[in-house]
C-alpha cells in the first residue's frame, strides 16, 4: 500500500504514456546534442522542404553533426545564431513553425530570393537583432510579430508586395537602428518615429498619405527617404498639405497654374521644383527660347569674365604707371606684378569654371542617364549635371566626387578617365552586370551615364570614409591599431563581398585595396570600384603600395595581365595584413611565417589577450599571399576560416558599432 506522499508525487497511470513520450524526447535531445545534432538542424531542413522546391539550398537531406558548417549557418555551441540564405533564388514560401523555433538566432537573412505569401509569426525569436527579408515577393500586412522582437536593431522589408498601414507601435522599437520599408504598397499615415537610435530610414515608393510627423529624428533624413509617396506632405518634405501648394504661382493664360522656380541655382537657366521628394525639371513649351536663354547666359558669363579681367589688368597698369612716375622703388612694381599674376590666375579659374559648365551642358545634351535594373529613377540627368560636387579622391580608374542634388540626395559619382578606356569595351553590358550586384558589403551602383568620351557611375554615398583612413588616419590625426574584434569584423565583411562576386556572379573585383573599401552607415565594410578592370587599361606600377596589392603572376606582364579570382585572393591577403598591422602594403616585410607574428605584435598596442585570434587571422593572410595561385584558397574557404575563428572565440555575432571601430 503506497504512502500518501508516494501517491502524491507518482503520476496517474493514465498519464504514463505521456511521461514515457516526454522521457523519450528528452533522451533523443540529449543523444542528439552529444552527437552534435540538435533540433535546430531539423527545423532548418523542415524549412528547406517547404521553401526550396527546386532543391537549390546546399544542405544535406538529413541532419548531420556538421550542420553548423553548412553554408550560411553559424552556431555558438550547437545552437544556430546566424542564418543567411540569400541570392539563390528560392521560389517557395516562408513556412510557419520552422525557423521561428531557432530561438537563439541573432541574424536572419532571406534577402534577394523570390519568397511569396505572408511573413509568418516570428515572435518566438526573442534574441533576434537583424532581420533581412528584402527583395522578395512577400505579401500581406506589416508583420505584427515584430513588436515582440525587443532586441531588434536592423529591419529590412524593402522591395516586397506588402500592403496596409504602418502600425503606430513602430515608434516603440526603442533599439531600432536601421529601418527600410521602401518599395512596397504601404498606405495610411507615417508613424511618429523619434527613436534617437535610428540612423538609416527609408519609406520611399509606397502609398503613404498625410503630413510627415515633425520629429527630431524624421527631420534628419533627406527627401529621398520619402520620395514616391504622392500623398505625403508637410514641412519636412517641403510640400504644403493645403489644396494649393506654395510651389504654384499665378495661373497662366490657359488657366493652368505655372510653376515657379524653387532656387535660382541652375547654371544653365533651368529651374526645378521639389515635389513629393522628386526634383522635376521645368518643361519650357518654347524650346527655341530656352536654347536662346542658354546661349545668352553663357555669352553673358564670358563677357563678364572678359570685363573683370580687363578691369584687373587696367588696375595693374595704373599701379605700374604710378610706380614709374613716383619712382618709389621696386616694391610697388612687385605689387603690380602680383596683381597681374592674381588677375591671370583668376581669369584662368573663371575660364576653367565656364569650360566645366559648358561641358556639363554638352554632356547633358548628348548623354543618357540609365538606371540599373530594378532602380527607381529618383533624379534626372539635369539634376545630376547641376549638382554641387566635392572632390573625394583620384584613383587608378578615375576621379570620385560627392554630389549633392537639389533634392538634397547625396550620391557618389565616379568619372572614369577617358584615356584609359579599353578599346571595344562593352560598357553598357558591363554596367548591367555590375548594376545587378546587390550585397550588404558592396556599394551599389544605381545608375550610369555614357556620352562620347564621358563615363559617369553613380553609387550610394558612404558617409564614414574609407578603410584606408580608418587604418592610417589623416593628416590631422593618426589612427591607432584596430582592436582584434574590429579586424575580424572588417575581414569577414570584405570576404563576404568578394565571395559573393566570385561565386554568385563569376566576376573579378580587380582593384582591391583599402582605399576601395568604404564604411557604411553602421561602419560595415563595403567594396567599391569592383569589376571595372575590363573597362580600363591597367595602370603602371609607379606607386609601390598599388604594386604590392598585385599578385606575382600579374607583375612584369605575367599571365598576360589576366586578373582572376586568385589574384583577388592575393590582394585580400595584403589587405588583411594591412588591417592587422596598420602598415601600408609597401611597408610589409617579407619574413618567415614564424617571424611575422612578432612583427605584427610589435606594430600594435596591448590588444587585451587577442594574440591567438590575431595569430589565426595572420595565418589566413599569409595563406592568401602564397606566391603560387593554385595554392591559395578560394574566398569561400577564406570566409569559412574567418567564421571558424569567430566561433572559436565564442563571440556573439553582433554588428560592430561605430563606437567600437572609431
Amino acid at each position: 500500500m503506497p504512502s500518501k506522499e508516494e501517491e502524491r508525487v507518482s503520476p496517474h497511470p493514465c498519464h504514463w504514456p505521456l511521461v514515457r513520450l516526454l522521457l523519450l524526447l528528452t533522451l533523443l535531445q540529449v543523444s542528439a546534442a552529444a552527437a552534435g545534432v540538435t533540433p535546430d538542424a531539423t527545423y532548418i531542413l523542415l524549412f528547406k522542404s517547404k521553401a526550396d522546391p527546386h532543391n537549390r539550398l546546399p544542405f544535406p537531406a538529413n541532419a548531420t553533426a556538421r550542420f553548423c558548417r553548412w553554408p550560411g549557418v553559424q552556431c555558438v555551441g550547437y545552437r544556430v545564431t546566424r542564418l543567411v540564405i540569400r541570392d539563390f533564388p528560392l521560389f517557395g514560401t516562408f513556412p510557419p513553425g520552422t525557423l521561428a523555433h531557432l530561438d537563439q538566432l541573432r541574424v536572419l537573412s532571406l534577402q534577394n530570393n523570390s519568397f511569396s505569401g505572408p511573413i509568418p509569426d516570428l515572435s518566438s525569436l526573442v534574441n533576434l537583432k537583424s532581420l533581412f527579408l528584402d527583395h522578395n515577393l512577400f505579401s500581406g500586412n506589416f508583420p505584427p510579430s515584430v513588436l515582440s522582437l525587443h532586441r531588434i536593431r536592423t529591419l529590412d522589408l524593402s522591395s516586397n508586395n506588402l500592403t496596409g498601414p504602418l502600425p503606430p507601435w513602430l515608434a516603440n522599437l526603442d533599439r531600432i537602428y536601421y529601418l527600410r520599408l521602401d518599395s512596397n504598397g504601404f498606405s495610411g499615415s507615417l508613424p511618429s518615429l523619434n527613436q534617437s537610435s535610428l540612423q538609416t530610414f527609408n519609406v520611399s515608393g509606397n502609398n503613404l498619405t498625410g503630413p510627415v510627423p515633425v520629429t527630431a529624428v524624421l527631420s534628419r533624413f533627406g527627401l529621398s527617404s520619402y520620395s514616391g509617396n504622392p500623398g505625403l506632405c508637410g514641412m519636412i518634405i517641403n510640400k504644403a498639405c493645403d489644396s494649393v501648394p506654395p510651389f504654384f504661382g499665378q495661373s497662366s493664360a490657359s488657366g493652368a497654374p505655372e510653376l515657379l522656380p524653387s532656387q535660382p541655382s541652375a547654371p544653365l537657366g533651368q529651374s526645378a521644383e521639389v515635389h513629393g521628394g522628386l526634383s522635376r525639371t521645368r518643361t519650357d513649351p518654347r524650346p527655341s527660347l530656352k536654347r536662346h536663354k542658354r546661349v545668352t547666359v553663357i555669352a553673358a558669363f564670358s563677357a563678364g569674365v572678359f570685363v573683370f579681367a580687363c578691369s584687373i589688368l587696367c588696375l595693374a597698369l595704373a599701379l605700374r604707371k604710378r610706380s614709374s612716375s613716383n619712382n618709389n622703388g621696386p616694391d610697388q612694381a612687385e605689387d603690380a606684378a602680383e596683381v597681374a599674376e592674381a588677375a591671370a590666375a583668376l581669369r584662368a579659374e573663371q575660364e576653367s569654371e565656364l569650360e566645366v559648365k559648358v561641358k556639363r551642358a554638352q554632356l547633358g545634351k548628348s548623354g543618357s542617364l540609365v538606371f540599373c535594373t530594378g532602380e527607381t529613377p529618383v533624379y534626372t540627368m539635369e539634376q545630376l549635371m547641376r549638382a554641387s560636387a566635392e572632390l573625394l579622391g583620384r584613383g587608378t580608374s578615375g576621379t570620385t566626387y560627392k554630389a549633392i542634388l537639389d533634392s538634397r540626395l547625396i550620391v557618389g559619382v565616379k568619372r572614369l578617365d577617358a584615356g584609359k578606356f579599353r578599346p571595344m569595351a562593352d560598357f553598357e553590358r558591363q554596367m548591367e552586370a555590375i548594376g545587378g550586384l546587390r550585397h550588404p558589403n558592396l556599394v551599389p551602383l544605381r545608375s550610369y551615364l555614357q556620352a562620347k568620351d564621358e563615363r559617369l557611375l553613380v553609387y550610394d554615398y558612404q558617409p564614414n570614409g574609407s578603410l584606408y583612413s580608418l587604418i592610417h588616419g589623416s593628416k590631422s590625426a593618426r589612427a591607432r591599431p584596430l582592436h582584434w574584434t574590429s579586424c575580424l569584423k572588417i575581414a569577414e565583411d570584405v570576404a563576404q563581398g568578394l565571395s559573393y562576386i566570385h561565386q554568385a556572379w563569376r566576376l573579378v573585383h580587380g582593384n582591391l585595396k583599402s582605399l576601395n573599401v568604404l564604411l557604411g552607415p553602421e561602419f560595415e565594410a563595403c567594396l567599391s570600384d569592383y569589376c571595372l578592370s575590363v573597362l580600363v587599361e591597367p595602370s603602371p606600377d609607379d606607386d609601390p603600395d598599388l604594386a604590392a596589392y598585385k599578385a606575382p603572376e600579374l607583375l612584369n606582364g605575367g599571365a598576360g595581365q589576366q586578373l582572376t579570382c586568385k589574384s583577388d585572393v592575393y590582394a585580400y591577403g595584403v589587405l588583411l595584413l594591412e588591417v592587422l598591422a596598420s602598415r601600408l602594403p609597401s611597408q610589409q616585410p617579407d619574413l618567415a611565417p614564424e617571424d611575422m607574428m612578432s612583427w605584427v605584435r610589435s606594430t600594435r598596442e596591448d590588444d587585451g589577450g587577442g594574440d591567438d585570434r590575431l595569430g589565426m587571422m595572420l595565418e589566413v593572410a599569409l595563406l592568401c599571399r602564397t606566391k603560387a595561385p593554385e595554392q591559395r584558397p578560394t574566398m569561400w574557404q577564406v570566409l569559412k576560416m574567418l567564421q571558424e575563428i569567430k566561433e572559436a572565440a565564442g563571440e556573439d555575432n553582433e554588428t560592430v558599432l561605430p563606437s567600437e571601430l572609431s
